[in-house]
């Protein structure tokens, strides 16, 4: 199995990690291309240096294959490389609005554009609030063009005690979005008692 994952200059790196954490663990291979402001964030965020391939996937022993952002001549930007999906995690608003638009001048956006064109699943997951008139007009756009729109809303219904446990919520939520299987504990089952989450 081949995914395509994007990271773009959106808060929310943890999401990133942990889908592709998931990916690796699954045996998917995984095509990475990280945006400029993507880089940054892995930066601020996790404190990488460079893009740190093990790092990202949690072991020296991965399956992930990183591109250059500006190499639109890259095997990704053709309809001919067959994958099983694409997810950008996490979306900043100026990819939304690239992929929206059917721009494509990097390898993030054109990947996209290619995904929609030879009718595989594309899945975004957009990490800002609040929605500007732009951006939910955009929504609309994408939406239209069969574009799976994922915004980074964890539930809390599994009563969550760590920032981990609200990542993965959002992690498992697209692991099932590319139909990888997972152990992440994002189900909803009435019959499981949990304790209440500690308020201030």
């Amino acid at each position: 199995m081949d995914i395509v994952t994007a990271i773009t200059g959106a808060s929310g790196a943890l999401y990133s990690q942990r889908f592709i954490q998931g990916l690796v663990q699954a045996g998917v291979n995984v095509h990475l291309v990280v945006s400029p402001l993507g880089r940054r964030l892995l930066h601020d965020e996790l404190g990488m240096e460079t893009v740190n391939l093990p790092m990202l996937a949690g072991t020296d022993d991965h399956t992930i294959t990183l591109y250059n952002y500006n190499d639109v001549g890259s095997k990704l930007a053709s309809g001919s490389f067959l994958h099983d999906g694409m997810v950008v995690v996490p979306c900043s608003s100026n990819t939304l609005a690239e992929i929206a638009h059917g721009l494509g001048d990097n390898l993030i956006s054109r990947a996209a554009a290619v995904t929609l064109k030879e009718r595989r699943r594309l899945i975004v997951v957009h990490r800002e609030m609040p929605l500007s008139p732009i951006d939910i007009n955009n929504y609309k756009a994408l939406s239209d063009a069969g574009v799976i729109l994922c915004p980074a809303n964890p539930g809390f219904y599994l009563n969550p005690t760590t920032v981990l446990e609200v990542v993965d919520f959002v992690a498992g939520k697209l692991l099932d979005l590319v139909g990888v299987k997972h152990s992440l504990d994002t189900r909803w089952d009435p019959k499981v008692v949990r304790p209440p989450m500690q308020t201030m």
